[in-house]
């Protein structure tokens, strides 16, 4: 007879030796996995409706979902990719080309109503000089376009990655669509809790990952529309790239307005008054979207923290790309959602 000591080694090394191996073989496949699991996670209430109408037919709904996967989610985003990259060259082209200063362009300010005097005030007691302030904003803004540049070149190899890859992510994507909450149910069986406040963590982070997705996520991405929407009606160059970091601004408390109200000064220093107050008013709705859309689309689930949506965006981009702009804010909001659930004690509870 094996001692029980032998016993326990042999399954804690048996089990580390099988998840370096598993880690092994899906470390190549994370994006593939990733891009399916969240168009699995977002397309899910459209298939279960689908389902419904198709008599229960899970297949079929699951089927016809993937069919129109490429030509209606990732042919979209790739098409953006691009074209974000292309708008990106042409404002770093035309920042090069560009013969106003910043110091002419305070001293137009200094004209222009009701910012005029605000304007002198700053210039007159700021410690930096105009020339200062130039430089560090052309450095910045080109050190930062180039990278939006080139990320958003990638956006399309990212997402389609190698022909294989993408036929493999929708091949995933069908299964995770037919067989994903019976895949959900049993990996919940794992975890080591009572049934009772097993069940209740899985409903609060089933909560939390709506919150994000629908709540924080969804709603950036309607404001950066509708901000893109606003550049283009009125006649402002670069409306996708001016979308898109209206979209990122959105994760911060005060918004995409930190792109709008720059575009508004800029249409009043052009003298475009009709245009300044149109996009202005326009601003102003799509300030109130959020107020609106944020607890329409969560349906009054958890309540999920401002910073770590943002930090969870911005670091989930960094690190995986477009996809990290869903994945990083869901991991960050499942860490805090760990933290105070433990705080309530409900993990204790039997």
């Amino acid at each position: 007879m094996y001692s029980s000591f032998y016993r326990q080694v042999f399954v804690v090394v048996t089990v580390a030796v099988i998840g370096w191996a598993l880690w092994s073989i899906l470390e190549p496949l994370w994006t593939t996995i990733g891009w399916a699991a969240v168009l699995a996670f977002l397309l899910h209430p459209l298939h279960e409706r689908l389902t419904t109408r198709f008599k229960g037919r899970a297949s079929l709904s699951a089927g016809l979902l993937t069919a129109l996967t490429p030509f209606f989610v990732m042919a979209p985003i790739a098409f953006l990719g691009v074209v974000f990259a292309r708008q990106v060259a042409n404002i770093l082209t035309n920042m090069s080309k560009t013969t106003l200063t910043y110091p002419d362009l305070l001293a137009r300010l200094d004209t222009t109503p009701v910012i005029g005097s605000v304007v002198r005030w700053i210039r007159d007691t700021a410690p930096v000089t105009a020339e200062q302030i130039q430089g560090w904003v052309i450095d910045g803004a080109q050190t930062v376009l180039k990278s939006a540049a080139s990320m958003g070149g990638s956006i399309a190899l990212g997402i389609m990655g190698s022909l294989v890859g993408f036929f493999m992510m929708l091949f995933l994507l069908f299964f995770l669509l037919r067989d994903g909450r019976l895949m959900l149910r049993r990996l919940i069986q794992f975890i080591p809790m009572e049934p009772r406040p097993r069940g209740q963590l899985v409903s609060y982070l089933g909560d939390v990952t709506r919150a994000v997705v629908f709540g924080s996520v969804a709603t950036a991405l309607i404001q950066g529309l509708f901000a893109g929407m606003g550049f283009a009606l009125v006649g402002l160059p670069s409306p996708v790239v001016f979308g898109v970091l209206a979209t990122l601004a959105a994760f911060l408390p005060v918004g995409s307005a930190i792109v709008l109200v720059p575009a508004v000064l800029y249409l009043m220093f052009e003298g475009r008054w009709g245009a300044a107050i149109f996009l202005g008013i326009w601003s102003a709705g799509v300030g109130v979207m959020d107020n609106f859309l944020r607890p329409y689309l969560t349906a009054k689930q958890a309540e999920v923290s401002t910073l770590a949506v943002f930090v969870g965006a911005i670091g989930g981009a960094s690190a995986f790309g477009i996809l990290g702009l869903v994945i990083g804010p869901v991991l960050l909001g499942f860490l805090v959602a760990l933290m105070q659930f433990a705080e309530k004690g409900v993990v204790g509870n039997d």
